[in-house]
C-alpha cells in the first residue's frame, strides 16, 4: 500500500505543472460596431462559445457590441494599449494597422465577390504576414456587402455628390485628402456619430452598405440610395499578437480553425443580406437612384483622375498592382460578370 501511495503521489507531482498550465484562464476582450441581434454579433458570439468549449473553459471571449467600446479606430488603439484585445472590424479599423486590406476594396475596381475571392486567395498569405509584422493576428476575413451612397437628396452623378457633405471616418487623413482633391466635400467623424450628423445636416451622404443602414436605421434620415455599387466593404476579426500569445500554444490551432469557419459562415450569411436589406428599406420608403452606363463612365473617369493618390497613398502600390493583375487574370478565365452579384 505504501509503495502504491508513493507511486500515485509521484505521478500527481509530475503532472501538477502541466495541470497548472492547462488550468490557466484567458479572457479575450473583443469589440465590434455590430449591434446585438445582428448576424455579425450572433456569429461572433457563437465563435466565443465554441472557443470556450474547445478549450475546456480556459479561453473565454468577452464581447463589447454596438460600438460601446468606440468605433473601429478606437478599438485598434485600445488593443495596442492592452485595454482591449481586438475585434471584428471594418476596413476602416483594419487599415489603421496596415493599409493592405484596401487592395481588396479599390472603388469600382471589382464587380463581384467571385473576383474578390479569387484575388484574396492569391494574396491572403502576404496580407496576413503584413498584419502579423504590425503586431496583429488575422483570425478571419469578412465582408459586409457593397458600399453605396445613402443620401438626403438623390445622388446620380459625381457633380451631385460634389454638392453634398460626405461622411468619412475620422483619423484617416489620406482618405480626407483624396476626396478633397477629387472635388468633393468630406466631413470626418467617428462612425458612432453618423445618426446625429444625418439628423442635424452635418453630413448629407454616407457611403456604406445596405445592411449597415438597415441595422442602424439611417434610412430614416437618408432616404435615397445610389444603385451603383462603389466598393465591397471588407473587414476582419483581429487580435493583438500579445493577447494571442497569452493563449496556450497547443490551443491556438484549434481556436484559429474555429475562427476561420466563423468567418466563412459570416460571409455566407452576410452577402445575400444586401438585397434583402434594400428590399426591406424600399418597403419603408427608400428610393433607389438608377445609374446608367454613360453615367458610370463619368464616375470611373473621376476615379481614374485620382488614381495617383489611390495607388501608393490609400493602397500600397505593390499590393494594388498585384491585386489588379490577379483580377485581370480572373477575368480572362471567362468568369467576369458585370455587377455586384452576390
Amino acid at each position: 500500500m505504501n509503495i502504491r501511495l508513493l507511486v500515485l503521489l509521484a505521478g500527481a507531482l509530475a503532472l501538477s505543472p502541466l495541470d497548472a498550465a492547462l488550468a490557466k484562464k484567458v479572457t479575450v476582450k473583443l469589440a465590434t460596431l455590430a449591434p446585438k441581434g445582428s448576424v455579425f454579433h450572433r456569429i461572433l458570439t457563437e465563435m466565443g462559445n465554441d472557443w470556450k468549449e474547445a478549450s475546456g473553459g480556459q479561453v473565454r471571449v468577452k464581447l463589447f457590441a454596438g460600438g460601446v467600446a468606440g468605433d473601429d479606430v478606437d478599438v485598434v488603439r485600445k488593443a495596442r494599449l492592452g485595454t482591449l484585445d481586438g475585434g471584428l472590424l471594418t476596413s476602416a479599423g483594419v487599415s489603421t494597422i496596415d493599409k493592405a486590406i484596401h487592395c481588396l476594396q479599390v472603388p469600382m475596381a471589382y464587380t463581384s465577390f467571385r473576383e474578390i475571392d479569387y484575388v484574396h486567395s492569391k494574396m491572403q498569405a502576404e496580407l496576413e504576414a503584413r498584419y502579423d509584422a504590425a503586431g496583429f493576428v488575422i483570425l478571419n476575413w469578412v465582408d459586409a456587402g457593397w458600399v453605396r451612397f445613402f443620401s438626403k437628396t438623390p445622388i446620380k452623378t459625381p457633380e451631385d455628390l460634389a454638392k453634398e457633405k460626405l461622411f468619412v471616418w475620422a483619423g484617416q487623413d489620406e482618405v480626407l485628402e483624396i476626396w478633397k482633391s477629387a472635388g468633393f466635400n468630406p466631413v470626418p467623424l467617428p462612425s458612432t456619430e453618423i445618426s446625429t450628423a444625418l439628423q442635424t445636416g452635418l453630413v448629407t451622404v454616407v457611403p456604406t452598405t445596405p445592411q449597415a443602414v438597415l441595422l442602424m436605421q439611417w434610412n430614416q434620415h437618408a432616404p435615397y440610395m445610389t444603385e451603383a455599387p462603389w466598393a465591397p466593404l471588407m473587414g476582419a476579426t483581429v487580435i493583438s499578437k500579445k493577447a494571442w500569445e497569452e493563449i496556450p500554444e497547443e490551443l491556438r490551432p484549434k481556436l484559429r480553425e474555429i475562427a476561420r469557419k466563423a468567418g466563412e459562415k459570416l460571409r455566407a450569411e452576410a452577402r445575400p443580406a444586401d438585397q434583402r436589406s434594400i428590399d426591406a428599406m424600399v418597403e419603408r420608403g427608400l428610393k433607389t437612384v438608377p445609374v446608367d452606363a454613360a453615367t458610370l463612365k463619368t464616375w470611373r473617369a473621376r476615379l481614374e483622375a485620382s488614381l495617383d493618390k489611390v495607388r501608393g497613398v490609400w493602397v500600397p502600390a505593390d499590393l494594388y498592382d498585384q491585386a489588379m493583375k490577379h483580377r485581370d487574370a480572373f477575368r480572362k478565365l471567362g468568369a467576369f460578370t458585370d455587377g455586384a452579384d452576390e
